[in-house]
């Protein structure tokens, strides 16, 4: 890895991190602000996706439109990156990087998220095209070769440091709206358990057995448990490694948690009022850039928020063979 980045220039409009839902008020005439609004909220809602490239490994998460522009995240765990353009700057430098190219912004952009389809699934059939990244004093550069129409395609992204309102929104916010919703869930699967405990013994007073012994269990103690647990697993259950995990086992959640706040952040701040030239809202931007993101992501999760939220968590567990009906399973987060 390159010296350590120096401080990022002033980050432009077009970089800027918005909280969800925020819709600026000033020059819209030109459709401008749609564009970069509908860009900065279609990639919040993207899952994270890890990547190994030029040795060393990437978070990345990235949302393209062929009819408005890209916009990609870059995290080595220790910085984040960021790039948003619109169709005048992908146009301005595939001319300058392709000059036997001739093509409209959207035929590259459609090209280019081919390409980074296929670079965060993770698949082995890159159709050959390459991909390495470069670190700049005040950046990273991803570069991207491959064939266009029979000719030799180049593109780089040019990502500079984050800005921290970015940082926070698409990592600190999410990260401890997850570290919440999991404690939920520990609380209400520890308060499962109790109510088990109470209706086994109430099958023992009477007069129930086991049929096999080894299926007795102890009574659950929630203290004793995370005591338990802090002691023998805690080191390698937070053990964040590369970023591998998070992406791989953690990206229902991420996106769950999310869209949630984006819908949020959308009632709370009522952007109904605020029209674009051409008619169309802020809030109907939103509202269908929702109901697109499973066709813009780019990575595992293919779960709704409902089906996520409601994924059955009880496999075939032995239980003991008793004479009462069965309460309905639970549901939870995770299978």
């Amino acid at each position: 890895m390159g010296g350590a980045p120096q401080a990022p220039p002033p980050i432009s409009a077009g970089a800027r991190g918005l909280r969800p839902g925020c819709a600026r008020k000033a020059g819209r005439a030109g459709g401008y602000d749609v564009t970069m609004e509908e860009l900065e909220h279609g990639l919040l809602i993207q899952p994270w996706a890890w990547l190994q490239l030029s040795g060393e490994s990437l978070l990345a998460k990235v949302y393209i439109t062929t009819q408005k522009g890209y916009a990609l995240l870059l995290s080595d765990l220790q910085y984040v990156w960021h790039e948003q353009v619109d169709t005048n700057v992908v146009s301005q430098r595939a001319k300058e990087l392709n000059k036997r190219l001739s093509a409209t912004p959207s035929a590259f952009l459609s090209h280019l998220k081919d390409l980074m389809c296929t670079l965060l699934e993770g698949s082995t059939d890159t159709k050959g095209a390459t991909f390495s990244c470069e670190h700049m004093p005040d950046g990273l550069t991803l570069h991207v070769r491959s064939d266009l129409s029979g000719l030799p395609f180049h593109w780089n992204f040019q990502c500079a440091l984050a800005s921290p309102s970015m940082v926070s929104q698409h990592l600190i916010r999410p990260l401890m709206g997850m570290s919440l919703a999991l404690q939920h869930q520990v609380k209400e699967l520890a308060s499962l358990l109790r109510m088990k405990d109470a209706e086994i013994q109430d099958y023992q007073e009477n007069g129930a057995t086991l049929s096999r012994d080894r299926l007795k269990t102890e009574l659950f103690d929630e203290n004793v448990f995370l005591e338990q647990f802090v002691t023998e697993n805690l080191l390698e259950a937070c053990n964040v490694k590369d970023g591998k995990p998070f992406a791989m086992k953690l990206q229902n959640l991420y996106v769950t948690i999310t869209k949630q706040e984006f819908q949020a952040g959308q009632k709370r701040h009522g952007s109904g009022d605020s029209q674009a030239s051409d008619g169309t809202s802020s809030h109907d931007t939103d509202v269908r850039l929702l109901n697109q993101q499973e066709q813009q992501s780019f990575s595992a999760p293919t779960l709704s928020v409902t089906e996520t939220l409601n994924m059955d968590t009880s496999g075939p567990i032995q239980r003991p063979h008793l004479s009462k009906a069965k309460r309905k399973k639970p549901k939870g987060l995770f299978s």
